[in-house]
């Protein structure tokens, strides 16, 4: 039989060593396997799922906001973009497991500020988390506190609180959290005697005064609205600088005379170092997804204000409220660290 090689024409043979040869250096500049799992950059970005990661319960404001954000991320991708939850110490866990992660635009997570702003004030300095080791990409939204009363309590106002006899348990969503906070320096402002009963995230908290467990606690107005209209709670003020449009009976402490504007606010990041083209799609895609008519409807049926800057400004923005709140926790000899 005639060798394949002088079977084929010699020019023909040229052409094909020559496409064999563009093939390997192709192969060579992917790593040697075009089926590599999801990683890296350029044009191909993404190949495959990209999930956020939540640090708090599902079901709470932050997951609920993931959620949202993932599906336009999902549909403007064009891949899947699912979101898991690693609840724990206020979203400290879930950021420093991302923040260890490859660079390569797969794995975001959605950030709480209270996690850099008021967190460091209740971890060692080790424990805290540092924004600085982290790309972070955009901020989406403002969330207000408000301090509700269990409907069994008898509160209707700050004053019933202030009057009260006896030790208030009050419900906070966490260790290191401006609901924490928020009300820590009010008892400590306003001389209520109380006592700390912390949860990992806003929807025990909440459901934890419905029931009365807890005389008080302090949660993000969304999760609270049901359970406020359902007349199962009493909002007795807002932590906001300024009334709540959607709460505008409800004063808030600052109108009362106590120094305690506390809001949330959150943003999505990703580990440093993400190349600068995967980067610029992930905050394409962020960007699509919250100017989505979905995405706005989320926003106004959760009592949610887009606070939708870069994440430059976020990193300005986070960095300027901590020395504040450590301030006032030393006036008070507030000690977050224990609950």
């Amino acid at each position: 039989m005639t060798p394949l090689s002088r079977r084929i024409p010699r020019t023909r043979r040229t052409l094909l060593a020559v496409a064999a040869a563009g093939a390997a250096l192709t192969l060579a500049a992917c790593g040697g396997n075009v089926g590599a799992s999801p990683g890296g950059e350029g044009a191909d970005y993404p190949t495959g799922p990209v999930t956020i990661t939540v640090g708090q319960d599902a079901g709470g404001s932050t997951d609920l906001i993931a959620r949202a954000v993932a599906e336009g991320m999902a549909e403007d991708l064009g891949v899947s973009v699912p979101v898991v939850n690693r609840a724990g110490a206020n979203g400290a866990l879930a950021t420093e497991e991302v923040a260890g992660k490859p660079a390569d635009g797969y794995e975001p997570v959605l950030l709480n500020a209270s996690l850099i702003t008021i967190t460091p004030l209740a971890v060692s300095e080790e424990e805290a988390v540092d924004l600085s080791n982290l790309d972070v990409l955009k901020g989406l939204s403002q969330d207000d506190y408000v301090l509700l009363a269990s409907a069994e309590s008898g509160f209707e106002n700050l004053d019933d609180l202030k009057g009260a006899s006896g030790d208030i348990k009050y419900g906070t969503t966490g260790v290191g959290t401006g609901s924490q906070l928020a009300q820590a320096v009010l008892f400590a402002q306003a001389e209520i005697e109380g006592t700390a009963v912390p949860f990992d995230s806003g929807s025990p908290a909440l459901t934890a005064v419905v029931g009365d467990q807890v005389q008080v606690a302090t949660v993000q107005l969304g999760e609270a609205k049901p359970q406020i209209d359902a007349g199962n709670v009493v909002p007795l003020l807002a932590f906001s600088a300024e009334r709540n449009q959607f709460l505008p009976d409800v004063p808030t402490a600052v109108e009362e005379g106590y120094d305690v504007p506390v809001s949330q606010y959150r943003a999505v990041a990703a580990p440093k170092g993400l190349p600068e083209d995967v980067k610029a799609r992930l905050v394409e895609s962020i960007d699509a997804a919250i100017a989505s008519d979905t995405y706005t409807s989320f926003n106004e049926n959760n009592l949610l204000t887009p606070h939708e800057i870069s994440g430059e400004e976020v990193t300005t923005e986070w960095s300027e409220p901590t020395e504040k709140y450590r301030a006032l926790t030393e006036e008070y000899d507030i000690n977050l660290a224990e609950g």
